[in-house]
């Protein structure tokens, strides 16, 4: 950030008094530009046993497999913006069946937040934002190219909590990736 979204000042990383953490403030009118962390939010969309997925035809991740994901809109709750991106990046509809993780990834400032959900009737085809979409079966989906650490956590908690047909919500963290 270089200048305050207020007056348009330049602004400078500072201490403000009773703060504890740098932040970006208007050296002309004072104000304090907080940065806070985007929210992530999803779905597991199950149809008759299977899950959806998107192939990523955007970055980060271009081409790799990952659940219908994005930021949330301001007005929306998380269950709308995780229904919203299953319509927008996979021309489906769910039913959204309850909270069921939610992962810190402090690395990159984001909350993580997936909802376990249903399709309303077997209809998907790739959004704006897929290069295709596809039904797997637990030993079908292709886990080598899958897009994100959390996606992957998510799943295979998923097929194992699936077993149990118990559903506990979690809480985890995401620790970035060593190349």
């Amino acid at each position: 950030m270089n200048f305050c979204n207020q007056c348009a000042h330049p602004v400078s990383i500072q201490i403000p008094d009773g703060d504890t953490k740098e932040r970006y403030v208007c050296d002309a009118c004072g104000v304090i530009h907080y940065q806070n962390p985007k929210i992530v939010a999803g779905c597991i969309p199950e149809w008759e046993g299977q899950i959806l997925l998107c192939r990523r035809g955007i970055e980060p991740r271009h081409g790799l497999w990952t659940i219908p994901a994005g930021f949330m809109e301001n007005g929306e709750t998380i269950e709308q913006a995780a229904a919203r991106e299953t319509l927008e990046e996979a021309c489906a509809e769910v039913e959204i069946n309850g909270l069921y993780g939610v992962f810190n990834i402090p690395h990159v400032n984001q909350v993580y937040m997936i909802f376990r959900a249903s399709l309303k009737e077997k209809k998907f085809a790739s959004g704006i934002e897929s290069l295709e979409t596809e039904l797997f079966s637990e030993n079908d989906i292709p886990w080598s190219e899958m897009a994100f650490p959390v996606v992957v956590q998510s799943l295979k908690r998923f097929f194992n909590d699936r077993v149990r047909q118990e559903f506990p919500a979690f809480i985890d963290t995401v620790a970035p990736i060593k190349r």
